[in-house]
């Protein structure tokens, strides 16, 4: 388990009056700057990094690659690619914190009363059944069936809750993860649209 944050924080104040340092390679840093023509922000490497590792094409492209090292990130092209690509990275990482106003306009129904027990989780015809007459309505396909690593998160958080009543934020949580994971596949489309990989 790694962990490399964006900043660095020292104890004592630099100079500029600030106590955090961008934590990344400086010529590294420059190229990009060079290749967009004007000074990035840490964010924006970031956000960048963050969609073109969300790229279809890229990932099958480098599948066997990523698989035994750290992956390796393109420079930006040009200016007008890198900016779409911050402004969809900055749209994943706010749907995968659930951040996004989006996760909140639900698109899934939970219209049976009853126990609210996980009992055997089902998909059939875009209902998610959670025991034999509870249900998420209107779940799509993409939402159910999208991958992250090697799980499937609309399957396993539900199959993870087995045995467990669903509370009132439970059922909020479930219908704004089935957004974020349905407007990530849509992202990712538009990541492909503008990364010529």
């Amino acid at each position: 388990w790694q962990v490399a944050p964006l900043y660095l924080y020292s104890d004592s104040e630099t100079l500029d009056g600030t106590t955090k340092t961008p934590n990344l390679d400086a010529s590294i840093w420059e190229k990009i700057n060079e290749s967009v023509g004007r000074e990035t922000t840490p964010e924006e490497v970031l956000n960048y990094i963050y969609a073109i590792l969300h790229s279809p094409s890229y990932r099958e492209k480098y599948k066997e690659f990523l698989k035994i090292d750290f992956p390796r990130v393109p420079y930006p092209k040009d200016k007008t690619s890198f900016e779409a690509l911050v402004n969809l990275g900055w749209e994943l990482r706010g749907l995968h914190l659930l951040e996004s106003p989006k996760v909140e306009e639900y698109i899934t129904t939970f219209p049976i009363s009853g126990s609210g027990e996980v009992e055997k989780v089902t998909y059939v015809g875009r209902n998610v059944y959670i025991n034999p007459t509870q249900y998420f309505g209107d779940v799509p396909e993409v939402a159910w069936n999208f991958y992250i690593g090697g799980y499937q998160p609309a399957q396993k958080w539900l199959k993870d809750r087995k045995g467990r009543v669903l509370t009132w934020e439970d059922i909020m949580h479930y219908q704004s993860m089935i957004i974020a994971l349905t407007e990530t596949a849509r992202v990712m489309g538009e990541v492909d649209k503008v990364l010529e990989v």
